[in-house]
């Protein structure tokens, strides 16, 4: 049962009695949890208390994104935290990504509730990668990536990606010391998705529209897409891409460089 939308709960209509599952799905109830202060609602607690719990949660964890921060920019590491749903194509991208990297020190940061199936890939690529399992947690933390980070010692002007769990929600709320978030979305997601979770393309800096070879054979328009994007984040930066036939992976990998260069300048 959904303990936000309370879906357990009975719905009266007519002389029917209605699950509220069932009410939804017949068209037949449209409730929005997210209009209060807080921008959501949990059942016992009021939006001035949520408002205090996520202020509490998240002090603490900015207060350890900074010192991540901190080192990260000391050894001008660039730190970049991929977010996406699950099944957009992120590890397939950073594989891609480490060996047309070549020789450059990178490390990184492996994010899901279970196994270590993609650190494993990762691994394979000859790239240092360390697992973080969440169990029943949606996202990662900066107190998880500080861990992470103390062993793996990322060299000096390194790349460090941070591959968070496949979630579109909670992963935008958290910091976890990074430079930027980078947005995967692939063309088989459908063009609605920033509209559908706009917090996650807001924070984001960059968007990658990936698997654009399916675009053709999924009907997916493009241009709706990076309109929609532009619509929750007017200055998000857009680059189109496919993994599977290096279409555009150019323009990724200089993008990094010069993301790189800038953190060592600075």
């Amino acid at each position: 049962m959904c303990s936000v939308c309370g879906c357990g709960d009975t719905v009266r209509v007519g002389d029917l009695d209605l699950s509220h599952a069932d009410a939804h799905r017949f068209g037949l109830a449209h409730h929005h949890h997210g209009l209060g202060p807080a921008g959501l609602s949990v059942p016992g607690l009021t939006q001035s208390r949520l408002i205090e719990v996520e202020t509490a949660i998240l002090s603490k964890n900015d207060a350890i994104a900074t010192e991540n921060r901190h080192i990260l920019t000391a050894l001008g590491v660039l730190t970049l935290n991929l977010v996406s749903s699950p099944g957009s194509g992120k590890t397939t991208l950073l594989c891609k990504t480490i060996t047309a990297l070549g020789d450059a020190p990178l490390a990184v940061i492996e994010g899901d509730q279970q196994t270590s199936h993609d650190a494993d890939r990762i691994r394979a690529t000859g790239a240092p990668a360390i697992q973080i399992n969440t169990g029943k947690g949606c996202h990662l933390d900066a107190q998880m990536v500080a861990a992470a980070i103390n062993d793996l010692r990322p060299r000096t002007g390194s790349y460090l990606f941070i591959e968070n769990v496949g979630n579109l929600v909670c992963p935008a709320a958290f910091d976890l010391g990074e430079d930027a978030k980078v947005a995967i979305l692939s063309v088989t997601e459908g063009e609605d998705k920033p509209l559908k979770y706009p917090d996650m393309f807001t924070a984001a800096s960059l968007a990658l529209l990936t698997k654009t070879d399916l675009a053709p054979h999924c009907d997916a328009d493009l241009s709706a897409y990076e309109a929609n994007l532009r619509r929750v984040n007017p200055t998000i930066e857009i680059l189109r891409l496919s993994s599977r036939t290096g279409d555009g992976m150019d323009a990724w990998l200089a993008w990094l460089r010069a993301r790189l260069a800038a953190k060592g300048a600075t």
